[in-house]
């Protein structure tokens, strides 16, 4: 709850300092947070854990649709795009550097006796789950391909 009360705080200040990439952000960031919270058979209050799972969809949906937009040579639609992802991570946890994430994957790599590319699937999802909100997905599957291979 914590975070929803956070972004419903940086909502208002970005109102009132009519800062239009901020609330853009914001109330994408809102909306989500109430389609998760009414869809059907899910519990009143999401758990911080969902959140965040939310909020790196959101930066992910943004830097791939600014790349996108990059690769096109549309720069003014990408800029807002660039923007918006740096609002909402404000929300997120640091996220972890490379080095950090590749001795979290050696220890999982031991802890499970992976032995190749075949074992790729159970170290990803120990280390995903180990460090959610704290690296992006495609990062944590490229130091475990590298390991792994």
């Amino acid at each position: 709850m914590s975070l929803q009360h956070d972004i419903m705080t940086a909502l208002k200040a970005a109102m009132k300092s009519k800062d239009q990439i901020t609330l853009t952000a914001l109330r994408a960031v809102k909306s989500a947070i109430l389609l998760a919270q009414t869809e059907s058979g899910a519990k009143e209050e999401l758990t911080e854990a969902q959140e965040l799972k939310i909020l790196q969809k959101l930066v992910k949906q943004r830097k791939d649709s600014a790349a996108i937009y990059l690769e096109q040579g549309r720069k003014d639609l990408a800029l807002p795009e660039i923007d918006e992802a740096e609002v909402i991570s404000q929300f997120l946890p640091e996220a972890l550097s490379d080095e950090e994430i590749e001795k979290v994957v050696l220890a999982v790599i031991e802890q499970t006796g992976a032995e190749g590319m075949k074992d790729m699937g159970k170290v990803m999802g120990m280390v995903s789950k180990e460090l959610a909100g704290q690296a992006d997905g495609k990062t944590i599957s490229n130091i475990v391909k590298a390991k792994l291979s």
